[in-house]
């Protein structure tokens, strides 16, 4: 299934600014962002949120529920990149496939629309939020707030925080 998608701007390194849909992916909920920056600036939150496919769907139907969402924020706001944190192996496998099928699900989306894709480990998600490899979840959303300088009354959780730090990650790391 191919899908017509028209490149943006943001999809050319050298176009300002530079636009890229960052997921903290889950079974259960997904973190995700929209953030930007323009060359030789900060970086922009434009749109974040916690997704949480209805509980009750099946399997399959969650994960349609996450392409559909997916593929919504990419037609709204046209990102050139995302960017998506690796699955942490832990000790329940269910769970790591589970995850796993979402991320799949999450590729095929970005792809589907032309999207060039880079992925992160936790580890180089901690270092780029905080400069230190080990910080715990409150330490990398406080770290988040202070960088992107967030400071709206917007109840956020930790999901959303961390799909906000894989976008510091990509433009930490992207070198057009």
């Amino acid at each position: 299934m191919s899908r017509k998608f028209t490149p943006t701007p943001s999809k050319n390194p050298e176009a300002n600014p530079i636009k890229v849909i960052a997921v903290d992916p889950g079974y259960d909920k997904l973190g995700i962002a929209i953030l930007e920056k323009e060359k030789g600036g900060k970086e922009r939150l434009i749109f974040s949120e916690c997704f949480s496919p209805k509980i009750k769907l099946a399997g399959e139907e969650k994960l349609l529920s996450v392409g559909r969402e997916i593929e919504r924020l990419i037609k709204q706001f046209r990102p050139g990149y995302l960017a998506l944190e690796k699955v942490f192996f832990n000790q329940n496998q269910k769970t790591v496939m589970k995850v796993a099928e979402v991320r799949g699900v999450i590729i095929y989306e970005a792809k589907s629309f032309g999207l060039d894709v880079y992925q992160y480990t936790p580890l180089e998600v901690k270092v780029a939020a905080t400069s230190y490899g080990r910080s715990s979840k409150s330490e990398v959303a406080g770290m988040v707030r202070k960088i992107i300088g967030i400071n709206d009354r917007k109840a956020r959780i930790d999901d959303e925080y961390d799909a906000i730090a894989v976008g510091l990650t990509f433009f930490a790391y992207f070198r057009p």
